[in-house]
């Protein structure tokens, strides 16, 4: 497993986002959707939920702005209702 890079100075930090981008934008959206499905592959259904939720709590780091990830969720709401 590959280790993540952690920044040199623990006290820098990135501009947070500012806008949520709901239009797609990923270059390549089947190869992040390959990588996901690979990363849980062989796991209980406890440890993807695991996976996920550090998943989850990475990216909220790397956006680092509220108002962002809390758009975000409720984004992530109303697509899963209906």
């Amino acid at each position: 497993m590959r280790e993540l890079p952690m920044s040199a100075d623990p006290s820098s930090k990135a501009a947070p986002m500012t806008a949520l981008i709901t239009a797609p934008n990923l270059e390549n959206p089947d190869d992040f959707y390959a990588a996901l499905l690979q990363a849980h592959e062989g796991l209980s259904q406890e440890q993807m939920a695991a996976l996920n939720a550090r998943l989850v709590l990475i990216m909220a780091n790397h956006i680092g702005d509220i108002a962002v990830l809390e758009e975000a969720l409720e984004a992530a709401r109303r697509s899963g209702s209906g």
